[in-house]
């Protein structure tokens, strides 16, 4: 979990929900704080916690995943699986880049035809008249 930037911890329900105190998803979280609880802390990458977290839970068959919250919102087992299958945040911001970049590369391109197919031009007629 650690290289994921992420860490667990096991917890005693009552000071977790004391530790929840205000928190808009309280309510939604209440029924699975029974039993034994962990919790799982993402600081860098939320995506990339998760899915450090259901790798585990897949491999160990008494580590189970009940709910998580990621980014505010309450999210079930099968949420969190489809949430594990995102790339990761350096992936997405990669992509947005990259996506925002090929429309300039084409402008660039385009406009660099235009010049080159200019001078192409004024070359031939150069030869031309030189003939």
């Amino acid at each position: 979990m650690k290289d994921a930037g992420s860490e667990y911890k096991v917890c005693k329900n009552t000071l977790f929900g004391i530790a929840l105190g205000d928190a808009p998803y309280k309510e939604q979280l209440k029924e699975s704080l029974k039993g034994c609880t962990g919790v799982v802390f993402g600081y860098d990458d939320p995506v990339l916690a998760v899915k450090k977290s259901i790798e585990y839970a897949e491999k160990n068959e008494k580590f189970k995943l009940k709910q998580g919250v990621v980014e505010g919102k309450v999210y079930s087992l099968s949420e969190l699986k489809e949430i594990s299958k995102l790339p990761s945040k350096k992936v997405l911001l990669g992509m947005l880049l990259g996506g925002m970049n090929s429309p300039l590369a084409k402008m660039a391109c385009a406009m660099q035809a235009v010049n080159l197919k200019l001078l192409y031009a004024l070359e031939a007629l150069k030869n031309k008249k030189s003939q």
